[in-house]
């Protein structure tokens, strides 16, 4: 491919991503790049996290993961009647109500059922919409709350380590959010569901890096980008749905499309498909040997694009062992 491509982009500021959240100090990175593939973004490093969605959707009230939202049986309220129609356009979502299509902040108020791991359903309400500018145009994020079914009261879906209220990115399907099984953190279509992705986690995180599965770069569709982006944010190496790194570690990634370009002269770690990493380094986030190694620890991996390779990952070099 020429010149590597590094995909640690900050946003324009250093991130942190764990337990759902999201949080932002006022340093800039040291290395800045230009706009590529319509993405006006800063390369450079990232601090990676351990979830693919937001571990406080539920908060104490429910204690179990929101795993999709239904496209059936949405109802805005002072209309009445369920939404004849509920869909997606990219992240952005559009409904039909007494003949008219509703879209953007004529979303506000609308009540959706959420589905939860043990298959009960939860009461969802949009608060807020807020669509993105410039090269994220397309980029739509929503303020979303769940009822509380025992006492009425209402809380936001998405939420920081303090509790402090995250916006949400809906996405077509949803994901198996499963630890250490066959299928864990993959991806699921699913044309009755959408997820909401919480600001801070990685399946949002990822979009935000410009791996927008609605979008395709000279023909190539980023779905695949964006799948393969939540493995690697995770060090899911396995692609099993297990996290082998802490929130915290530093990170650098790179892609086949320049999505993101290579900024930091830093030591590779693994290539990474959607199915997870297919092979990877001695230099890794890992906190504990990881369990597939079977053949998949290469010195030169990641020295190029190997077939099927979408992203690769550098971590610094003041952290080898």
């Amino acid at each position: 491919m020429g010149a590597r491509h590094v995909v640690a982009a900050a946003l324009g500021m250093w991130v942190t991503v764990g337990c759902g959240t999201e949080g932002v100090e006022d340093t800039a990175p040291a290395t800045v790049g230009g706009v590529v593939a319509g993405l006006a973004a800063a390369n450079g490093p990232t601090l990676n996290g351990r979830n693919v969605n937001g571990r406080n959707v539920n908060g104490p009230w429910m204690n179990q993961m929101l795993v999709s939202v239904r496209y059936e049986g949405a109802v805005r309220e002072g209309m009445g009647l369920p939404m004849k129609a509920l869909w997606l356009e990219g992240s952005a979502l559009h409904g039909v109500g007494r003949g008219e299509e509703l879209s953007g902040q004529d979303l506000v108020k609308l009540h959706l059922v959420g589905n939860l791991e043990d298959g009960s359903t939860l009461p969802l309400r949009i608060d807020g919409v807020t669509q993105g500018s410039g090269v994220d145009q397309d980029v739509w994020s929503y303020d979303v709350s769940f009822q509380d079914t025992k006492t009425g009261a209402w809380h936001p879906i998405c939420t920081t380590a303090d509790g402090a209220a995250l916006k949400a990115i809906p996405l077509e399907g949803t994901w198996n959010y499963k630890q250490g099984v066959e299928g864990g953190g993959s991806k699921i279509h699913d044309n009755t569901v959408f997820t909401f992705a919480c600001d801070g986690a990685a399946l949002a995180k990822c979009v935000r890096f410009g791996y927008k599965p609605w979008q395709s770069v000279e023909g190539v569709s980023l779905e695949e980008h964006h799948q393969a982006c939540t493995r690697l944010i995770r060090a899911d190496f396995c692609g099993d749905g297990t996290s082998y790194t802490q929130d915290g570690n530093w990170v650098n990634l790179y892609d086949t499309q320049s999505v993101q370009t290579d900024s930091e002269p830093w030591v590779a770690e693994a290539e990474w498909t959607s199915q997870g990493a297919s092979c990877f380094t001695s230099h890794t986030r890992a906190t504990e040997p990881v369990q597939c190694a079977d053949g998949r620890q290469v010195s030169t991996c990641g020295e190029r694009f190997s077939p099927n390779t979408l992203i690769i990952s550098e971590t610094p070099p003041s952290a080898q062992p």
